[in-house]
């Protein structure tokens, strides 16, 4: 967690719905990170255990947040079983602690009202159809869709850390990842996208190949700014803007406004030298903010926390903080949509 005193918190009022975080207990795997020299190891060395108490003191800090989507990381797999089902362990762990929410015992947010897990789509269209049927049951009416990363560059080691070799180049194009797509559709879930900038052409191909497919495209496309990408992010900032532009001309499309904050994107605060304040934050990230909401409007757009993995930057408070201060030009209805309305509509929560 970032440290540092904690801003007042703007406008207290305004509900919130959290589409974006993560639980996870790395806790066991810590000993085995190497010893610095990616933001993400930082990452993990900073906050290795993030469960229900860590994300419920979040929640609690300050704004109006009403419920949350969890957003798979590879948490509590199954560690026996068929290979192709392990994954359904982390539905099965998240759906517990959504439970535990809705008891109404911790307050009245709904953590984890909707869970987006994970299947590799390139196992065919039977096992993937199996899977996924097996994760909705585990939801038991809470599990939306899946995310499958694409996150891939050249120089991956220096740019995505721990992260790399997950996946192959092109991911998004290949035939037996598609395969097992279009049976999201069939079932009636979404996918969600994470890949880095320069990939933004592969997600436009996908989303154009599946227009009824609902699609999220994550943490703006993520820019870039480390590794072959160091002091370039502005030099990339108009090919971005196309690309994302572009993007937005799919209306099955929408996209999440955060992420801004993890180390990928080469802004220079970190918890281990001095947290950045929300107004530093506003004025890094609004050009990419604007830049979505102008193209995708504010009923396709949606914020984000991306907790706890932009704790590398600043406590939950403080971002929420330099979202809004980011939606300042917006109205009220607009504001509506980006923090809570478009999040309810896309993942289709009931947080009653």
């Amino acid at each position: 967690m970032a440290t540092g005193a904690q801003e007042a918190v703007l406008e207290p009022d305004l509900p919130i719905v959290d589409p974006h975080h993560h639980l996870w207990d790395r806790r066991t795997g810590v000993k085995d990170l190497p010893a610095s020299g990616h933001g993400f190891v930082d990452i993990l060395r900073q906050q290795p255990c993030y469960l229900f108490p860590e994300l419920l003191a979040d929640l609690q800090s300050g704004h109006n947040v009403r419920g949350t989507v969890y957003m798979e990381c590879g948490a509590m797999y199954r560690a026996a079983g068929p290979q192709p089902l392990r994954t359904v362990g982390e539905t099965e762990f998240v759906n517990g602690v959504a439970a535990m929410s809705a008891s109404g015992i911790y307050g009245p947010v709904r953590a984890c009202a909707g869970i987006v897990g994970h299947v590799d789509l390139r196992q065919g269209a039977t096992i993937v159809e199996d899977v996924l049927r097996s994760h909705i049951a585990a939801g038991h009416g809470r599990f939306r869709g899946i995310r499958h990363s694409a996150a891939y560059d050249a120089d991956a080691p220096n740019v995505l850390g721990p992260l790399a070799g997950r996946v192959p180049e092109g991911l998004y194009r290949d035939g037996s990842f598609r395969e097992g797509f279009a049976v999201l559709h069939k079932l009636g879930l979404s996918f969600d996208a994470w890949l880095l900038e320069p990939q933004l052409p592969d997600l436009i191909d996908l989303a154009r190949a599946f227009p009824d497919t609902t699609i999220v495209c994550d943490h703006v496309g993520t820019p870039l700014g480390i590794g072959a990408y160091k002091g370039r992010r502005e030099e990339r900032f108009a090919t971005w803007r196309e690309n994302i532009r572009t993007l937005a001309k799919c209306a099955n499309v929408n996209v999440k406004l955060g992420g801004l904050a993890m180390p990928f994107c080469g802004f220079d605060w970190s918890y281990k030298n001095r947290p950045a304040s929300s107004a530093e934050l506003a004025v890094a990230w609004k050009p990419y903010i604007e830049t979505c909401i102008e193209a995708f409007g504010a009923r396709r757009a949606m914020f984000e926390s991306n907790f706890p993995v932009d704790s590398y930057s600043c406590d939950y408070a403080t971002l929420w903080n330099a979202l809004k201060r980011t939606a300042s030009g917006c109205t009220a209805d607009e504001k509506i949509a980006l923090f809570s309305g478009t999040a309810i509509r896309v993942y289709r929560l009931s947080l009653d």
